[in-house]
């Protein structure tokens, strides 16, 4: 009897690439600030395979990492691709960190390459003071103030030949360190395979549809695996270099965008544009929405005005994609429903557990536990960490407080970090946010513990008011007193005009905790 065959192993990025071959006059990427640069799908398949060249000549390969100091352009998504190619494994930093910050990631993950957008070359040369690099390589010209020894990548690239580049990856190879937001401490390299990326949420989504996807978050972080998704499924990618609202709506009506992410901040800002009630959305056909909590009383608002198009999906860099609430559970209506974050995807298993880990039963609060193979395959480097959050039968501690009902809704209460715990019990800063956003007035808050002088831990609010509101912080405070009792009453309220959100787009309660010190 003949031995069975095994199927070569097939890189991600082979399987976007094949499927742009076999549709080479599609246009795939628009950017710029009107949507100037459109890139079609021979185009962008050349430039992977004669970036891959390129890096490959200067020492790229696998076992060795590549550092993105990039913004949101078509050769950021282009040169991740060429580098995973290659085998070697690629890892984003978050623009908006300091540049301490930054230098300890890229130390951290033994970076050999340094890729900078030529926007971005005076930090470049701030990192690369304080940790230097073997090579510095720039998508366009080198700038002056770019890093001494810096070299234009694209002009290296252009000479190289366009034939295809046979991937060097096996399933078992690190390919992507993704951090986090770094919101409760200094951010964490989650490691992910290039097993693991076949296995994500994101990329099971494949569809006959045709998208025109608008990725207005940081490539780095979910608007990368977005992009992903759109081109294997032969949509187009439209590109914004940042979050504005106005553009956002202009783009969406000039581009007939189909899909969008949009973190609850920035859809919070989208529906309260003065744009929104002349801006055609009638092409939307989903907008997700997650990464942080949300607000039922305003999703019930977002599907009022744009349909039943909005999806929530619930996740993390460790988790992967755990749940998805779908367009179609979006009454607006059932308050109880959108306060969830759905039910548990198929192939993943979720226990909510005491800290001793006993699982609880339906509707008790514990940790969030999350088993099924998108979990990640632990920390970069930091062994200890990777223990204390999971444990050896595949099972992750998320840090997320939530509840299972007997319908199999996944409720998130709180990050356990976040919880504030008070003289008579615990306050859930998510069941405090979301009952200040009953008020008519409230547009958007976020509550957080600050420690006093004694160091008991303060319960403070920020939040944002409609334009025009006269409503004050003892309006607020009295109607927290009436309905949830003093337990919840913030100790302090404070209005601002915008809430301060990191890269990702969630609001930045490490910053808020700063501005209260």
């Amino acid at each position: 009897m003949p031995t069975p065959v095994t199927p070569a192993f097939r890189n991600y990025v082979e399987d976007i690439l094949d499927g742009l071959r076999n549709t080479p006059g599609r246009e795939i990427l628009v950017a710029g600030e009107r949507g100037e640069r459109r890139i079609g799908a021979t185009e962008f398949r050349s430039l992977v395979y004669r970036l891959a060249r390129a890096l490959k000549e200067r020492g790229v390969g696998p076992g060795r990492g590549v550092t993105l100091l990039c913004g949101n352009l078509p050769e950021t998504i282009a040169v991740r691709y060429a580098v995973n190619l290659l085998g070697a494994h690629c890892n984003h930093l978050y623009n908006r960190l300091g540049a301490d910050v930054q230098a300890k990631i890229v130390a951290d993950v033994e970076t050999y390459a340094l890729v900078v957008d030529p926007r971005l070359a005076a930090r470049a040369t701030q990192i690369t003071e304080l940790v230097p690099v073997e090579r510095v390589l720039v998508l366009g010209p080198v700038p002056a103030d770019a890093p001494t020894g810096g070299e234009d990548l694209l002009a290296l690239a252009a000479p190289q030949p366009e034939t295809p580049v046979e991937s060097q990856a096996r399933p078992e190879d690190l390919c992507m360190i993704r951090h986090s937001g770094g919101t409760t401490g200094h951010p964490k390299g989650v490691r992910s395979t290039f097993a693991r990326m076949r296995n994500t949420g994101l990329m099971r989504e494949l569809s006959d549809e045709v998208r025109r996807d608008l990725v207005c978050t940081p490539l780095s972080h979910a608007g990368g695996f977005l992009a992903d998704t759109t081109l294997a499924s032969g949509g187009t990618v439209v590109l914004h270099d940042g979050f504005d609202a106005g553009e956002v709506l202009a783009t969406i009506a000039r581009e007939e965008i189909t899909h969008v992410l949009l973190l609850p901040p920035h859809l919070y800002q989208v529906l309260d544009h003065p744009d929104i009630e002349t801006t055609d959305t009638s092409s939307m056909r989903r907008i997700t929405y997650g990464s942080c909590q949300s607000s039922p009383v305003r999703i019930a608002e977002a599907v009022r005005r744009f349909g039943r198009v909005l999806q929530q999906s619930y996740g993390q860099f460790e988790a992967g994609a755990v749940s998805v609430l779908p367009a179609g559970e979006h009454d607006p209506d059932r308050l109880d429903v959108l306060r969830t974050a759905g039910r548990v995807i198929p192939g993943v298993e979720v226990e909510i557990r005491t800290e001793s880990g006993t699982v609880l039963p339906h509707g008790e609060v514990g940790e969030i536990c999350v088993r099924g193979p998108q979990v990640m395959d632990g920390y970069w480097k930091d062994p200890e960490l990777t223990a204390e959050v999971l444990e050896p039968d595949g099972w992750l501690h998320t840090g997320d407080l939530g509840r299972l009902d007997a319908e199999g809704y996944l409720t998130v209460v709180d990050r356990i970090k976040d919880m504030i715990a008070v003289v008579g019990g615990h306050v859930y800063t998510t069941e405090l946010e979301e009952f200040l956003h009953t008020h008519p007035d409230v547009r958007h808050s976020a509550v957080y513990g600050v420690r006093d002088q004694g160091r008991i831990e303060r319960v403070h609010a920020t939040v944002v008011l409609a334009p025009g509101s006269t409503t004050t912080a003892e309006d607020l405070r009295a109607l927290v007193r009436d309905r949830r009792g003093e337990l919840y009453v913030p100790d302090l309220i404070e209005f601002v005009e915008a809430l301060p959100l990191t890269d990702a787009g969630k609001p930045d309660k490490k910053e808020l905790r700063r501005w209260a010190a």
